[in-house]
């Protein structure tokens, strides 16, 4: 079995890119924000996904540690792809998606980053009005994908995974979907 973690910062297109190339892998898709909404849905913490990263960071990571464990399960009977963010942006900064006990749990064999050009996400975000988002500079998107490089590194080096960067830019993404199938089935 391999567990293969998906990232990218709202507006990469990680979760657009994976959903299409799993049309031709035998990967099983969880994603990680789903589960932790479920489980602060039922703690009746949460109502709607935005409101997770506005939690305290000490409640993130009580729901964080019960979603691991529940993907964890899940995970034991086929390829499974986690689609997760690599980097949460809080009010008091950055929360690593994955700490340690959640990288404990998963045992991940890679970790995918998805990364666009910074305007190109700052379009997507502004264009995309199924969501409600903080409006961020063009710097901070670009701190913020270079946060997701450091601390994907830093998980690599906790678990042995490798870490793969695939550029998501626009009116290429048939490109970056063959990318993401070929690293896939290696």
């Amino acid at each position: 079995m391999k567990v293969v973690v998906v990232a990218g910062i709202p507006g990469s297109g990680s979760t657009t890119v994976l959903q299409h190339a799993l049309k031709e892998t035998d990967y099983v898709h969880v994603n990680y924000g789903d589960v932790m909404l479920e489980i602060a849905q039922e703690m009746k913490l949460v109502e709607d996904r935005d409101s997770m990263r506005k939690l305290p960071p000490e409640t993130q990571k009580k729901v964080q540690k019960k979603a691991a464990g529940t993907i964890r399960a899940r995970a034991e009977k086929a390829n499974t792809i986690v689609d997760t963010h690599c980097t949460i942006k809080t009010p008091s900064g950055f929360l690593p998606g994955l700490p340690q006990w959640v990288l404990e749990e998963l045992e991940p064999d890679m970790f995918i980053l998805i990364e666009a050009d910074g305007d190109e996400i700052l379009m997507r975000r502004v264009s995309d009005t199924t969501r409600i988002r903080d409006m961020e500079r063009l710097q901070e998107i670009n701190l913020h994908q270079e946060m997701n490089r450091a601390t994907a590194m830093a998980y690599a080096v906790y678990t042995g995974a490798t870490v793969k960067i695939i550029e998501n830019h626009n009116d290429l993404l048939e490109k970056s979907v063959e990318e993401m199938k070929q690293t896939l089935i290696r």
